[in-house]
């Protein structure tokens, strides 16, 4: 499964990573359009994932898994072959990350439904953290296939990944839900879960802060980079790809963390840090790059330290029932909270002059800082 998500994943930050260098001069984008189109993969996530999780509560989730994987493939390769301009671009990217709802969610479900309740957490832990993994190898994939050969094959080649995780979804041993009744879509039993809704508000935020994060990293790097010229600092890539690989041990590290000093206080302490650091790399963005790419890499290990505990707990909250219908829960809130945060970072640097002023940058990382803070707030909710 963990092999198979990093497949379901390669297609995942294409946009952003070919985003600044090939698609905004290419389309002629501004940076708040630049964040539409990357947001447009977790919009389409979010539209789709209530109805496609909500099903696994209906039919065996590994059936969505297999369909929503292929079709991951299929509109990742309709970008390479069909996006001609921003609007196409923002189409295309919207459907893709609608094909995803049926991938990442349901391949939870169906991961969750064929391991013991001992061994949940650290299963859904690794499966969680593996997200990471993929993440960096779509990154170094995607700029050393467009270096190469041009964007459009980069699209193409991580089109590709996805069949991996159809493959393992059509080898799986069926399991059929828990029946229930009511209707598809009904969150209200998920709205009276307190604890569980505690942990998917708080997830929303660390969803907030990791996609702006993540998609604009590449941008903000190049930003660094030229103006220090000259230099022998690594280049986006290499750091994109070095960011994203430490979001795995990060994950299951913070996890344990939680295992042994308690879920909320953990997840609480490293969203507190994570907001500190944001605010360190906006006010000091016009300094050091050597400093910069010390925080930078910090940063990337406190983004994502809370996700696996925040997945680990809603589910520990889910009601079995309801599984499906919470995880539909769980990514609506925390792909919605993507999306906007892609759009309000691109927000940011506009308003303040653009990726080539420091200050615009120090916008951006406090708009990131301020949803990390949330997360604590939110967390207070399990408190019964």
């Amino acid at each position: 499964m963990c092999i198979g998500q990093v497949g379901n994943l390669l297609p995942h930050v294409v946009v952003p990573a070919v985003m600044v260098q090939y698609l905004m001069p290419l389309w002629g984008m501004t940076n708040t359009q630049a964040g539409l189109l990357a947001a447009a993969y977790a919009a389409g996530y979010m539209v789709a994932v209530p109805f496609l999780s909500a099903l696994t509560d209906r039919f065996d989730a590994r059936r969505i898994l297999l369909i929503g994987s292929l079709c991951s493939g299929l509109s990742t390769l309709a970008f390479a072959l069909f996006a001609t301009s921003w609007l196409t671009g923002v189409i295309i990217w919207g459907l893709a990350g609608a094909s995803f709802a049926g991938a990442y969610m349901p391949g939870l479900r169906a991961l969750t439904d064929r391991i013991e309740a001992v061994n949940a957490s650290r299963s859904i832990t690794l499966y969680t953290a593996s997200y990471s993994l993929g993440v960096g190898f779509s990154f170094l994939v995607s700029q050393l296939v467009a270096d190469a050969f041009g964007w459009r094959w980069s699209f193409g080649v991580t089109g590709l990944g996805p069949l991996i995780m159809a493959f393992v979804a059509w080898r799986m041993n069926p399991v059929l839900p828990i029946p229930t009744g009511g209707h598809l879509l009904d969150v209200r039993p998920v709205l009276r879960n307190r604890p569980a809704m505690a942990y998917i508000l708080s997830y929303g935020t660390h969803c907030f802060e990791l996609y702006g994060f993540r998609t604009w990293l590449v941008a903000f790097w190049t930003f660094v980079l030229s103006r220090h010229q000259g230099g022998s600092l690594p280049d986006a890539m290499t750091v994109s790809f070095v960011a994203s690989i430490l979001a795995m041990p990060a994950s299951i590290i913070g996890n344990e963390l939680s295992l042994r000093y308690g879920r909320a206080r953990a997840i609480t302490w490293i969203q507190v840090i994570s907001a500190l650091t944001a605010l360190s790399v906006g006010l000091l963005s016009g300094g050091s790059a050597w400093v910069l790419l010390v925080l930078i890499l910090f940063y990337a290990i406190t983004v994502p330290a809370d996700s696996g505990s925040l997945t680990a707990g809603m589910m520990s909250f889910a009601q079995p029932q309801f599984k499906g219908l919470t995880l539909a829960l769980h990514s609506t809130v925390g792909f919605g909270l993507s999306a906007l945060s892609g759009w309000l970072v691109g927000l940011a640097l506009d308003s303040q002059g653009g990726i080539q002023e420091p200050q615009a940058w120090m916008a951006s990382f406090a708009v990131l800082a301020a949803g990390a803070m949330l997360g604590p707030l939110a967390l207070r909710l399990s408190r019964n």
